[in-house]
């Protein structure tokens, strides 16, 4: 029997999003249903068919 309690599980905000790939909760992409982090989704951006145009 542990000495501390687990913390309670996260429901709203940033901290409730993770990335699906990596599992960090810092810069989520959510738009289009992608939830993945910013790193993650510049490495497979071009698998998922997204160019850049600049």
């Amino acid at each position: 029997m542990g000495k501390y309690r687990k913390p309670n599980e996260v429901r709203f905000g940033r901290g409730a999003v993770r990335c699906r790939r990596c599992g960090t909760h810092d810069g989520v992409v959510r738009r289009y249903g992608i939830y993945l982090c910013r790193q993650c989704f510049r490495e497979l951006a071009p698998q998922l068919g997204f160019r850049k145009y600049w």
